[in-house]
């Protein structure tokens, strides 16, 4: 162990110390009572001459004491050393024989005491979210659309009338703390050559599906799949009810069905959901109202963030928090939904759907592309104009941006730019705020 990772262990916080202490004191008095032992021993029993020498009296007492302490200091951090590794191997398969179990009791201790954090979304941007948020907290709800209708999702949702469980996997495969292999399963998509039955099929779709089955219910199914997988946080549907996504365009056209909307190949001016009424699942209302911390966003802004935000309940929650609430604009337009959209309007779009004073702050990327985007990807970067009309809620700006992938967040950089923007809360002033990236 590094003398850093000694020192952690004197951390306040960690339960630790205090079980040190009373180890250190129980050898300490054990090894009195073996002395009270030995002298009684000595002065009742009369030893071979060779004895002289085996207990080297020849010695000063003193430079014996020296030599005891320091051979059983030497010995404790050796064996103190070897049962770290050995207990940071069986805690920890796969890592590195280096790995030290200090930072696995750190981190574990840190992250319990983490703010409660919600995050309200669906797609890869909630789930790339979720990545970088568990490494900080603990503490986490993913609060997730029920809309989706397409692909492998909305083939189990007509077949098995459950609601559509990709949205829930993709959170569950980036909150878990399993095996990467087993994550890499659970993510696995069956390919063409599977048959016609399974093509297409992903295989966390389908075990999520049979443990609802087997369970007798998808918040049994979700909650069992979480524990199996050692998912850090929690996962709630916004809804359980079979949710219909409703979009409606600039020439009157309506269109009905998640998978639908961006067809148009323009982005709606309204969208809602049907059941207009469909009750909010009581997980997710109540994480809100108890977090401290709630992020919107990342993601499709019209058929995954508002889905959620368009369930009433679920809406009139986050606007009645009194958490800090944070809403993340994408780095890059979408294709069908947001063409051409800054951050000002990504958030006026969610404004025009429940009102004002949804959020406090508006994360946005500073890092633009010196080059356009690929003219394939239909996309081009979301400009933040600090003079825009943000509906009365703070612009900050960080490099958010990844560096192989620049129409998605860089998971750490992202995560790390929302917790800093959380404990810096109550820094005054409307200004546009400058992170840079470390």
């Amino acid at each position: 162990m590094s003398r850093d990772n000694l020192s952690k262990w004197l951390y306040v916080g960690l339960h630790v110390k205090r079980w040190l202490a009373l180890l250190v004191i129980a050898v300490a008095m054990m090894g009195l009572g073996f002395a009270y032992l030995l002298r009684e021993a000595y002065v009742s029993y009369t030893f071979p001459a060779w004895m002289y020498y085996a207990t080297l009296q020849f010695i000063p007492r003193w430079l014996r004491g020296v030599m005891f302490v320091i051979i059983a200091g030497s010995t404790t951090v050796i064996a103190g050393w070897k049962l770290n590794q050995s207990l940071a191997a069986a805690l920890l398969p796969g890592s590195p024989r280096t790995a030290d179990l200090v930072d696995l009791v750190y981190r574990s201790r840190t992250r319990d005491r983490g703010p409660k954090i919600v995050a309200i979304g669906g797609g890869t941007g909630l789930s790339n979210l979720l990545r970088g948020l568990k490494e900080y907290s603990s503490n986490l709800t993913a609060v997730v659309t029920v809309a989706d209708d397409g692909g492998s999702s909305g083939r189990l949702r007509r077949d098995m009338n459950v609601i559509p469980p990709g949205d829930i996997r993709n959170c569950i495969a980036a909150l878990a703390d399993a095996e990467p292999l087993v994550t890499q399963l659970f993510q696995y998509r069956f390919d063409e050559h599977s048959g016609d039955g399974m093509a297409g099929h992903s295989f966390g779709n389908l075990f999520i599906a049979a443990m609802a089955e087997v369970t007798g219910s998808m918040e049994t199914g979700i909650a069992e799949t979480s524990r199996v997988l050692a998912v850090r946080g929690a996962i709630a549907p916004s809804s359980l009810a079979d949710v219909r996504l409703c979009a409606r365009f600039a020439d009157g056209a309506v269109v009905t069905g998640e998978s639908n909307i961006p067809e148009r190949g323009v982005p709606p001016t309204e969208v809602w959901i049907e059941p207009r009424e469909a009750l909010a699942h009581p997980a997710a209302v109540a994480a809100i109202r108890q977090a401290d911390l709630i992020v919107i966003g990342p993601g499709s802004l019209y058929t995954s963030v508002l889905p959620n935000l368009l369930v009433r309940e679920i809406g009139r929650a986050v606007l009645e928090s009194g958490a800090h609430k944070i809403y993340i604009a994408n780095v890059a337009t979408q294709h069908g939904e947001t063409d051409g959209y800054s951050a000002a309007e990504h958030y006026a779009a969610i404004r025009r759907h429940l009102g004002e004073g949804v959020v406090d702050m508006i994360l946005a990327n500073s890092n633009l592309p010196a080059e356009p985007l690929p003219a394939a990807w239909q996309s081009e970067p979301v400009l933040a104009p600090g003079d825009a009309d943000y509906g009365g809620a703070r612009l900050v700006l960080a490099d958010l941006v990844d560096r192989e992938k620049r129409y998605r967040h860089d998971t750490q950089a992202l995560a790390a730019a929302i917790m800093r923007a959380y404990f810096e809360r109550d820094l005054r002033g409307r200004a546009p705020l400058a992170y840079s990236r470390g």
